[in-house]
Parts: C-alpha cells; sequence; structure tokens
C-alpha cells in the first residue's frame, strides 16, 4: 500500500516535471532562456522544450512594431527661441538576446536618446527651418536612433515630431511678419502688373506708329505710281495727238472744236432761269464748224476713194 503511494506520488512529481518543461511560445513574440545563469536560446512561436529548474525564462519581447513616447519637452533653436516638442518613435525587437544582454531598459534607453539627439539637432537649427522641415529632422532622428539600436537588438523603423509649440508672443510677432511679407508680396505683384502693362501699352503704341508710318508710306507709294500712271497716259496721248497732227493738220482744230461744243452743252442744260449766253467767240466756234466740216469731208473722200 505504501508503495502504491509512493509510485502514484513518483509519477505525478515527473507528469508535473515534464509538464513545466513544455513551452508555448505565442507568435509574434521571443523568449531569451538561460540554463544555469548563462544564455542558452531563444524561443520562437510554436511549441518548444526547456529543462525545468536548470533552464528559466530570463525575458519576453513582441516582435510586432512598438511605439515609444518621445516625453515633451522645452528644447532652445539657433536663433535662441524656446519651443516645447514631442514626438513618436517606432520600432521593432530583431534580437532578443542582445535587447536583453546589451541594454537595461531599452525603450526608456531609446527615449532619451530621441530627446538628447532632438536638443543636439534643433540646435543647430533656426526657428522657422525647424517649423519647415520636420521631414529632415525626422530623418535625422532616424538615421541616429537606428545607428544606436542596431547594438540593442532593435530596429528604429521611422520617427515622426507630432508636435511642435511655440511661445504666444513669438506665434503673434511670426503671425505680423506674415502679414507684413503678404502685403509686401501683393504690393510687388502690383507693381510688376503695372509695369507689364506699361510696357504692353508702350508697345502697342509702337506697333501703331510704325503701322501707321508704313500705311502713310504704301499710301504715298501708291500716290507716286498713281501720278506715274498719269503722266505716261499723259505722254502716250500727247504722242498720239502729236502723231495724228503730222498725218492731218485739222485734227487739233478737231478736238478744240470737240471741247467747246461740250463747253457750250453744259451751259445750255443749267437750270439758271437769269442765264444769258453772248458768244463771244462766235466766229472761232465757226471756224472750229468749218474745219470740222471739212475733216469730215475728207474723211468721205478718202472712204469713197
Amino acid at each position: 500500500m505504501e508503495f502504491t503511494i509512493f509510485t502514484l506520488i513518483l509519477l505525478g512529481v515527473v507528469f508535473i516535471y515534464l509538464v513545466s518543461g513544455v513551452r508555448i511560445v505565442p507568435q509574434a513574440e521571443l523568449q531569451v532562456v538561460e540554463r544555469l545563469g548563462r544564455y542558452h536560446r531563444t524561443l520562437h512561436g510554436g511549441l518548444n522544450f526547456i529543462i525545468p529548474v536548470i533552464d528559466r525564462v530570463r525575458s519576453k519581447f513582441g516582435t510586432q512594431e512598438q511605439v515609444i513616447d518621445i516625453p515633451v519637452q522645452k528644447v532652445i533653436t539657433k536663433d535662441n527661441v524656446s519651443i516645447v516638442i514631442d514626438g513618436l518613435v517606432f520600432l521593432r525587437i530583431s534580437d532578443a538576446k542582445q535587447a536583453t544582454y546589451e541594454i537595461l531598459n531599452l525603450k526608456h534607453a531609446i527615449a532619451q536618446l530621441a530627446q538628447t539627439t532632438l536638443r543636439s539637432e534643433i540646435g543647430k537649427m533656426d526657428l522657422d527651418d525647424t517649423l519647415s522641415s520636420r521631414d529632415t529632422l525626422n530623418a535625422t532622428l532616424l538615421m541616429a536612433l537606428d545607428s544606436a539600436s542596431a547594438h540593442w537588438g532593435a530596429k528604429v523603423t521611422r520617427v515622426e515630431i507630432s508636435d511642435i509649440s511655440v511661445p504666444e508672443a513669438v506665434q503673434n510677432a511670426m503671425e505680423l511678419q506674415l502679414r507684413a511679407e503678404r502685403e509686401r508680396r501683393a504690393t510687388e505683384t502690383e507693381a510688376e502688373g503695372l509695369k507689364n502693362a506699361t510696357i504692353a501699352k508702350a508697345e502697342g503704341d509702337r506697333q501703331k506708329a510704325f503701322k501707321e508710318a508704313e500705311e502713310i508710306e504704301r499710301t504715298a507709294d501708291a500716290r507716286r505710281y498713281e501720278q506715274i500712271q498719269l503722266a505716261q497716259g499723259q505722254q502716250q496721248a500727247i504722242e498720239m495727238l502729236a502723231l495724228a497732227m503730222q498725218s492731218n493738220p485739222n485734227a487739233a482744230e478737231f478736238l478744240l472744236a470737240k471741247d467747246r461744243i461740250k463747253a457750250w452743252e453744259g451751259i445750255a442744260a443749267s437750270d439758271s432761269a437769269n442765264k444769258v449766253v453772248i458768244p463771244y467767240e462766235a466766229s472761232e466756234l465757226i471756224g472750229s464748224l468749218s474745219a470740222l466740216q471739212s475733216l469730215f469731208v475728207g474723211q468721205n473722200a478718202g472712204n469713197i476713194k
């Protein structure tokens, strides 16, 4: 009876010993195991076995991306402006052994390093650069933190500056400066517009004067051409008259008589009721008619021949 009880107790102890050696590690978790006080191995997600009493789990780390809040702090810029700044650091554990033995408190160390790096970098920048160059500041912090955390078994994936606050007096001064800058730009834009309008108007006036001068030149050329053509026509008419007068002596008298008859017709066709026509050149008119008669007779005789 006593032997049976002892056996059951022994079996129970063995069972508890064996069960305590079974370690089921959740997914996305790393467990550092020490054997007799020294690092032995790292357990990954799934079913693992250890030797109870001899082996023990020293630390546990999640492999998921973790967020570390950078404490709010006052920082002085290069131009001696005190600002309040805070941010976030995102990291993953890549080596559980280094995270256990290379640093005492990983998250606290990352937060302190981020604060120190922020003070150092912002001390090199003016206030305007600090407010407008968050991406540059984030990249600088990321490089510094990632380089330091590489020896601690962690990988800093990104750094974000979440907020930058400036004193109210500085903010009011910045608003006044911004308003003055906007007014200056508006004045410059208006002046530029007036200058462009003046230049455009002057250019338009110049083009107009050029066109007018060109038009006057073309008109003068047209008139000169017209006068040349009229002169050439008159020259040709005179030459033709000279030839006609050489061939027929009565041609000149014929033309004069024709012009006189046309003039008398115009006077006779006038509507004036008080006109009195006195032909003081009646003898010349009769002579012209005689010349016409002899001309027509000569032409008829020539035709009969």
